[in-house]
């Protein structure tokens, strides 16, 4: 029986951690390769479809494997050191699948969720807070949606799509899903980026798109909107994965760096040493790096435990609990981007001139992080953290934060 035939359910972490590390390794065989050839990533879903993974969080009694996401968590920080592009694309797969539940619309949610185990379907969203040019005009069967959105990471590559737009006639913001492959959806092919380059996050056009009453989640919260904190932990949960993200590329960078520098680094002559790996300052290098990378992860560890239980709190959610896991989410966001941004450029000084071939790919994980870092700036969450030191107030309620 093939793994994509084997039922999901019933299978416990210990299983989902040794399917994780299966598709790193083969996404680390030829990550430079499939990097430098910016295909679209139709192979990489189909490796994590294959793999059983896009109903990992999916019920057990919707068909899937009915996991939490402290194991999600572990999981992607394995596949996405191994490829950070990949890691990106499952992670928005989860989240978008996952936030449906917070529009109170169990019937939906249970019809998706149904859906996706059963078929195996990929999520992606279209929900770019800073672009609202999507306007949903009320037809007689529903809205025709027109209008460009940009950054949608992974929509063409996706089965079904969460998307929001603003209604013309009453201002209100809405969000819905569709198939992907929708009549009046195109994909436009613009991602041409630094970093990510698999992640698949152009833009998308709608034109004349119909949207089904049925398909509509609800309305997104306004801003602090004190009677939807529940909803309003979506933002949180995106800032959480990408500094998921961020950690898990430090620790991709920095074992491949260290891989190299095993194989292949020469000891500087003035080391006293005849190995690269016995030089004091290349061993003090990399031990700083693995001591700043563990510290990220341990306080990434911590925002997602804040995040889960404010997750798990339901509708008993309040706003200082969901004020404290922003807080928490913020300080994981400020400090992995620092070390990622550092371990990714540092390496070059650990592997030596040689490292920066081509054929090596190293530079891989610099322009990733480079990109990723920049989705929204950090010095702002920098200054959500200083205001709460200084004023006792928490991160205002907001598309990032």
């Amino acid at each position: 029986m093939t793994r994509q035939d084997q039922p999901s359910t019933g299978r416990d972490a210990t299983h989902w951690l040794a399917v994780a590390d299966e598709v790193a390794r083969t996404l680390a065989a030829d990550a430079v390769q499939r990097e430098r050839a910016n295909e679209q990533p139709l192979r990489e879903v189909a490796l994590l479809r294959e793999a059983g993974l896009l109903a990992l969080l999916v019920p057990a009694e919707a068909g899937g494997a009915g996991h939490q996401w402290p194991l999600a968590h572990q999981v992607l920080r394995r596949i996405a050191a191994a490829d950070a592009s990949v890691g990106h694309l499952l992670g928005y797969h989860w989240f978008q699948l996952w936030r449906t539940r917070l529009f109170d619309q169990p019937e939906l949610t249970a019809r998706l969720e149904r859906h996706t185990a059963r078929d195996r379907l990929f999520w992606a969203g279209v929900s770019n807070p800073r672009d609202t040019a999507l306007t949903l005009t009320p037809s007689k069967h529903g809205w025709r949606v027109t209008g460009r959105k940009s950054f949608a990471t992974g929509a063409s590559v996706a089965d079904r799509l969460v998307v929001s737009g603003t209604e013309d006639t009453s201002g209100r913001k809405l969000t819905f899903v569709l198939d992907a492959q929708t009549p009046g959806i195109h994909y436009l092919g613009d991602w041409d980026n630094l970093g990510q380059r698999l992640s698949a996050s152009g833009g998308v056009e709608f034109r004349d798109v119909h949207v089904h009453p049925a398909d509509v989640l609800g309305t997104q919260p306004e801003e602090d909107d004190g009677a939807a904190h529940r909803q309003s932990l979506a933002p949180l949960g995106f800032q959480l994965l990408l500094s998921q993200l961020h950690v898990a590329l430090a620790h991709g960078a920095l074992t491949t760096a260290a891989g190299y520098t095993t194989e292949h680094t020469r000891a500087w002559a003035a080391s006293g040493v005849d190995r690269a790996v016995d030089d004091p300052h290349v061993l003090a290098g990399y031990g700083t790096l693995t001591a700043r990378v563990e510290a990220a992860a341990c306080l990434v560890d911590a925002a997602a435990e804040a995040f889960d239980a404010a997750a798990a709190a339901g509708q008993a959610l309040d706003a200082e609990a969901r004020g404290r896991a922003a807080l928490r989410i913020s300080q994981a966001k400020v400090v992995s981007t620092e070390v990622v941004n550092t371990v990714t450029t540092e390496v070059f000084a650990l592997t030596g001139a040689r490292a920066t071939a081509n054929r090596y790919g190293l530079d891989r994980f610099w322009r990733n992080a480079r990109t990723i870092t920049l989705h929204d700036p950090v010095t702002y969450k920098a200054a959500e953290i200083g205001r709460h030191l200084l004023t006792g107030a928490f991160p205002p309620v907001t598309g990032y934060s």
